[in-house]
């Protein structure tokens, strides 16, 4: 439930949901300061993700670290990074304090993520987010932490490791190395396909089929509900370029699998080269092995 309320609010964001800004605006911080998400603060974030996907300096979302960022960090950090569960729990952290490389937070209207003109709507998103933290506070004295945990905390649990899969395998995890791009060799289309399709099986309606992820970073503007018969229009123009999505069972076990794999693969990219691919680090899990000796 909280991740199909998510995707409502994502469409307020890219102002899919409605012809109407003010309309988008409302429902958009409705929706998401009900799951702690402050609207304006990932709105924008979001669009600068969309504007420069598969970008490795502009890029916001799951971006790449660089050798020279990778080689910086003590090696716990590296292997509580490619270790589950902190990718599926990361996205509380990320709203915080951004990715590896990055300053700024979403939640503070100075953050050079935001414009001048961009704070007062990045500290009215702030607001409702604090008064949706302090309606829980309240809550929890009404009815006990305990029963709070249950209703909201555990859901809001499963959003999280839910919504950090699906939009770390959008970007990742694909059986061919996909490209990031810099300086010349990157553009707007080169990037949107870089995005990988997947199917969620019985998953699939529940979160309003934003599987269809190449489709909706080259036209973000349509809606959910036509990302279906969108990519099917689209499949004949892309081509080889399309890379169809293995079909999976009625609950998707097989993305288990992408992810591990990803997590022991793609750990750096090169600090120079316009056109790079993930490497991998030969000794990340040397050292857990030892450690378990």
């Amino acid at each position: 439930m909280f991740w199909a309320i998510f995707v409502l609010g994502h469409d307020c964001g890219h102002g899919s949901f409605s012809d109407n800004p003010e309309l988008n605006s409302v429902v958009g911080h409705l929706l998401h300061s009900s799951i702690l998400v402050p609207y304006h603060g990932w709105r924008i974030s979001h669009r600068i993700h969309h504007q420069n996907h598969g970008h490795v300096e502009n890029d916001e979302s799951w971006v790449p670290l660089t050798e020279r960022i990778y080689r910086s960090l003590n090696t716990s950090t590296k292997v509580f990074r490619f270790t589950i569960p902190f990718p599926v729990l990361a996205y509380p952290m990320y709203l915080l304090y951004r990715s590896p490389g990055k300053e700024g937070s979403h939640f503070n209207p100075y953050s050079n993520l935001f414009t001048e003109k961009e704070r007062k709507d990045v500290a009215i998103s702030t607001l409702c987010w604090t008064v949706m933290a302090l309606i829980l506070f309240y809550l929890s004295s009404v009815i006990g932490a305990a029963q709070l945990f249950k209703v909201y905390g555990v859901p809001y649990m499963i959003f999280v490791i839910w919504l950090d899969l699906v939009t770390y395998l959008h970007h990742h995890g694909h059986d061919d190395k996909l490209p990031w791009y810099r300086g010349k060799e990157w553009s707007y289309l080169r990037g949107g396909l870089t995005t990988v399709d997947r199917d969620y099986g019985m998953f699939n309606s529940i979160h309003h089929d934003i599987g269809t992820h190449v489709i909706h970073h080259l036209f973000p503007q349509i809606p959910h509900y036509h990302l279906v018969e969108a990519t099917k229009a689209a499949k004949h123009v892309l081509g080889k370029y399309y890379r169809e999505p293995t079909k999976s069972g009625l609950i998707p076990f097989h993305l288990i699998k992408n992810l591990v794999r990803s997590l022991r693969q793609d750990h750096y990219v090169s600090d120079t080269g316009e056109i790079v691919y993930y490497q991998t680090d030969p000794q990340l899990y040397k050292f857990t092995s030892k450690k378990s000796e």
